[in-house]
């Protein structure tokens, strides 16, 4: 029940800043730029040295170094990344009785009825000193009864450190917080409830919920529980099963290697595509073939999170030719995508490439509008007739299911 839960929100220090610290101490202390090093680059993630000079997220390379001539900056490493997110999320799993993994840096665990055992603050520190000493990298959490609350302290906590909020206080713990701090206030709500005067959490807890929802619809009464702490979702057990996949089974099995790889090819790069549009990233790629015998097989690796095609796509032909070695008709392949979090965004802040940053946005762009098979690359032709069934399975892009195939 609510009244008993115990949910922490743990939240890595400028994380990609971290990890290069980790690998070079030279670092420490000085006004760090992760991103784009090119003149069109941008800033995917900044030291808290830098941000004192006005540098944030998503700031264009250029600008950032006129305010900060002296920041040092450094090109961005999905792979070091990925590393150390994944040995981060094998100590919570580890120490942890129920956990969410939400992002690349971000975690939510479930402490509920530990303080029978062991005081819930205490074992969660527990859990943040064992990250720092055994992986090295800073972590900040909050702890309260729900996630908003605890996501929001978290903020509140950092850099490196912790927060605790009591229930019966998250009220007035959140009143004179900026609306800024509520999750899914973006810049555009931010301006809309600027215009309504409203600037602190405070004011949108005495304002009438229907006035809210006239004005933002379902989510101005998401917004209205979140300002007055009120958050009753669940954590959700994280698995690294988590997974969008597609398939295909032939009318007549068949050897034709050339349309093989043309399907497989686009049936990948749909499934980039779907990955982009959700916001999320892949840390494994599995493809799968089944014969005319109906003997199955499959193969899968490893890979630094991604969502881009010219990353992903060479992987998955690279194992469907490891993996078809019988020469035996086929009847069916499938390409799965697992090990999902969310996280597209940032990754592809460290690409200098500008043209193919716009060339998956109008590529995009124009799948959103004209549909997922509207365009595609010319190796995926072959597969035009493919099925546009939806490799969610009929269920939002958002809400990723569990599958395996």
């Amino acid at each position: 029940m609510e009244h008993n839960r115990a949910i922490v929100h743990m939240d890595l220090d400028t994380f990609f800043v971290s990890c290069e610290r980790l690998l070079d101490s030279r670092l420490n202390g000085k006004p760090i730029l992760i991103g784009g090093t090119s003149a069109r680059g941008v800033v995917a993630s900044c030291s808290y040295e830098a941000r004192k000079f006005g540098i944030h997220s998503a700031m264009p390379m250029r600008m950032a170094k006129e305010r900060c001539p002296e920041a040092i900056i450094i090109k961005g490493n999905s792979a070091t990344y990925s590393k150390y997110s994944k040995l981060v999320t094998e100590v919570v799993a580890a120490n942890a009785p129920l956990f969410e993994k939400t992002s690349i840096d971000e975690f939510y665990v479930d402490l509920s009825g530990m303080d029978r055992f062991y005081g819930c603050m205490q074992y969660a520190q527990e859990i943040r000193k064992k990250i720092l000493q055994e992986i090295g990298l800073p972590i900040s959490f909050g702890l309260s009864n729900n996630k908003t609350v605890s996501k929001i302290a978290t903020g509140e906590a950092k850099p490196n450190n912790a927060l605790q909020v009591n229930k019966g206080i998250e009220r007035s713990f959140l009143a004179p917080l900026s609306v800024k701090k509520i999750p899914l206030v973006g810049m555009k709500t931010f301006q809309q409830l600027c215009g309504l005067g409203v600037r602190q959490i405070g004011t949108l807890q005495e304002m009438p919920v229907a006035l809210m929802e006239d004005t933002f619809g379902k989510l101005g009464r998401v917004i209205w529980l979140k300002a007055n702490g009120i958050d009753n979702s669940p954590v959700i057990p994280y698995s690294e099963r988590k997974s969008i996949s597609t398939e295909r089974t032939f009318d007549r099995d068949t050897t034709d290697i050339s349309k093989l790889k043309s399907i497989l090819f686009a049936m990948a790069e749909n499934l980039t595509y779907q990955l982009r549009r959700a916001g999320k990233i892949c840390g494994c790629i599995t493809v799968k073939i089944r014969y005319s015998d109906f003997q199955t097989k499959s193969l899968q690796r490893k890979i630094p999170y991604s969502c881009s095609d010219h990353e992903i796509l060479p992987v998955a032909l690279e194992l469907f030719e490891k993996l078809y070695d019988r020469r035996v008709l086929i009847r069916l392949i499938g390409v799965r995508f697992s090990d999902l979090v969310s996280g597209s965004q940032q990754l592809q802040l460290f690409e200098d490439n500008e043209h193919l940053n716009k060339l998956y946005t109008a590529m995009d762009f124009i799948r959103e509008r004209y549909g997922d098979r509207s365009v595609m690359r010319a190796m995926g032709m072959q597969a035009k007739t493919i099925s546009r069934s939806n490799p969610f399975n009929g269920e939002p892009p958002l809400l990723l299911a569990n599958r395996r195939i």
